[in-house]
């Protein structure tokens, strides 16, 4: 699998496997462990999924050497400190069983008990700074940030030491944030795309399933190669084996210049990209 080039070097592969909403036991740990099996190198997840040990017992099984895997978590709301980031970051260690992460991240940018006298720009500076003396003390390779916007972004940058490498976004066929890509594109922040296929909506939609059809692929390998072509890394989520290794089959797919327009801009897709500043946590 090809990588992307992070802005302070490291490398990262083009395409992660997520794991969100698969259920901590069996589910999580045969998936990752299917994913590892059909190529992967890259696997997503995050504390308040509470899989990170069966992600941590699936790595370890699979008897793939550390150096070529990149694991990502993250760090949930409710932690508002230094000392608190500091804290989460050796709990999710010791759950993932592993001696160092390639990447941690602020999984959200304002937590709903901090939306009050600008709170939430005091916390992320705070657990911003932890992350960058992990960083600098080497037990992180890269540490980015989830679902923020510019202005989330800017009062960050206001700060920070280190320059986030990643923002994980939702980034779909339909669902295209446009402000965040921009700015991101224009700092050099490589951008993740989670649920790269919707919630489920782009399986149902004609115009797709036509392009599908059209290129002899399925509509996930279409929706991952317009995410790669658009320089996004998708991170893909399914337990169904035979699904997981299918999406891995989107590499050779070259979308014409009129079909990545038309999958940017689809229409009546459902859900679309959460804001950050109204989520209820």
């Amino acid at each position: 699998m090809k990588n992307y080039t992070l802005n302070n070097g490291v490398k990262i592969p083009v395409l992660g496997f997520g794991t969100w909403k698969a259920q901590d036991g069996e589910e999580a740990y045969q998936s990752v462990l299917a994913a590892l099996k059909a190529g992967y190198r890259h696997i997503d997840t995050a504390a308040i999924y509470k899989n990170e040990e069966s992600v941590g017992r699936a790595i370890k099984d699979s008897g793939i050497p550390r150096e070529e895997l990149f694991v990502t978590t993250k760090l949930w709301n409710s932690k508002h400190t230094y000392e608190e980031a500091m804290e989460a970051f050796d709990s999710s260690m010791e759950r993932l069983g592993l001696d160092y992460l390639d990447l941690y991240l602020i999984h959200w940018p304002n937590p709903k008990p901090l939306r009050e006298d600008g709170a939430w720009q005091k916390r992320n500076a705070e657990v911003w700074r932890a992350m960058e003396d992990l960083y600098q003390a080497g037990k992180i390779r890269a540490i980015g940030v989830s679902n923020f916007l510019p202005h989330h972004l800017e009062a960050l940058l206001e700060t920070a030491r280190v320059t986030p490498a990643v923002n994980q976004i939702r980034l779909a066929p339909g669902v295209y944030q446009t402000e965040a890509v921009d700015f991101c594109r224009a700092h050099d922040i490589l951008l993740e795309a989670w649920g790269p296929f919707g919630q489920g909506e782009l399986f149902q939609n004609p115009a797709v399933q036509a392009m599908a059809d059209k290129y002899g692929k399925t509509i996930a390998q279409i929706a991952l190669a317009w995410s790669l072509q658009e320089g996004f890394l998708p991170l893909p989520k399914s337990v169904t084996p035979s699904r997981i290794a299918s999406n891995l089959d989107c590499f050779d797919i070259e979308l014409s210049p009129a079909d990545l327009e038309i999958l940017k801009n689809i229409s009546g897709l459902e859900g679309g990209a959460p804001n950050p500043d109204g989520m209820d946590f």
